[in-house]
């Protein structure tokens, strides 16, 4: 660069000044602020918008198990967040798609015996609830016909989470008789709303933290480990990144600006992916400040692009 050693000590200066660079300790060289890894951070995510053309290995990897799966959900997220963690040295963490926010697509109330119904609701994203409703006499056919005509007739597509008390006793006012029954079926919706709420979260790769000097430590790392087993803090990252408004999907956390207080020595990058409306989830890569944001970001861009063609074309077929 043919620079003196007094430009460059001038040039530190005036970007340690600015806080761009800090120096950890008296004896120690400069090393980027969280402030210096935001700028270059946000600056590669403006220069990096091109098209994600070559996509890395564990992303062609993990292409592969999504277009061959024939597992649960379940268990193609927790292989995702192995891989990932495989293939990145970094911690990482996915969350289940949460049907919160859906509609009621369809109730069906089925004879099981003389005393016991089968209620099944479907929501959509065709999550599926069943429940078992016990009824003081046997109902007849037109019996049951007409109380599944008016539960959907009144409650097919609208939001769960709009059903209300008064709604609730205009039906059971409707249904007689069985308005015992309008109320357990409610009950039962009531416990996919409360499902809905409960964040699934598959974390994978946590010793991963140990291979880097600055946050293996025995307190940051028991910190960092207790975080990752425990969970629940972590539905606070999927949280932020489900009501993320900027329309990109990923979100970058560096430091101190995590939600996670035992993360704030960390870097935390979260992408939002989408199974098919209203059906949405986060995956998330935890590591260093100095991590590898690049591969990073391109990684989870990658992968969101995938999950979401995928899904949606294997809806189409259905």
């Amino acid at each position: 660069l043919n620079l003196s050693s007094a430009t460059i000590r001038n040039e530190m200066s005036d970007l340690e000044e600015l806080g761009y660079i800090i120096q950890p300790h008296t004896s120690a060289g400069r090393i980027p602020s969280d402030k210096g890894y935001r700028l270059y951070v946000d600056q590669m995510m403006i220069e990096k918008e091109e098209q994600l053309s070559q996509a890395t290995q564990e992303v062609k990897e993990l292409q592969k198990m999504l277009l061959d799966r024939e597992d649960k959900m379940e268990a193609v997220l927790k292989q995702m967040a192995r891989m990932l963690a495989v293939n990145t040295n970094y911690a990482t963490m996915i969350s289940a798609p949460q049907v919160r926010g859906n509609k009621l697509k369809f109730i069906q109330l089925s004879r099981v015996d003389a005393r016991q119904l089968l209620t099944t609701i479907v929501v959509e994203g065709n999550v599926i609830k069943n429940e078992m409703i016990s009824v003081e006499q046997m109902l007849d056919d037109e019996a049951l016909l007409k109380l599944n005509i008016l539960l959907n007739t009144n409650l097919n597509g609208l939001p769960i989470e709009e059903i209300n008390l008064a709604m609730i006793l205009n039906l059971k006012q409707q249904a007689g008789i069985h308005a015992g029954i309008i109320s357990e079926v409610m009950d039962a919706v009531a416990a996919v709303i409360k499902d809905g709420e409960h964040v699934e979260i598959y974390t994978s790769g946590a010793n991963n933290i140990f291979k880097y000097p600055e946050l293996a430590d025995q307190q940051r790392a028991s910190e960092l480990i207790t975080t990752f087993e425990e969970k629940q803090l972590l539905s606070e990252l999927v949280q932020d990144t489900l009501t993320d408004e900027t329309g990109t999907g990923i979100q970058v956390y560096i430091g101190s600006e995590t939600p996670i207080k035992t993360m704030k020595d960390c870097s935390v990058v979260t992408a939002m992916y989408e199974l098919e409306e209203g059906m949405k989830g986060t995956i998330g890569i935890i590591g260093p400040r100095r991590m590898d944001y690049d591969r990073v970001i391109s990684t989870l861009k990658t992968l969101k692009s995938q999950l979401d063609t995928i899904y949606k074309k294997e809806d189409g077929r259905t």
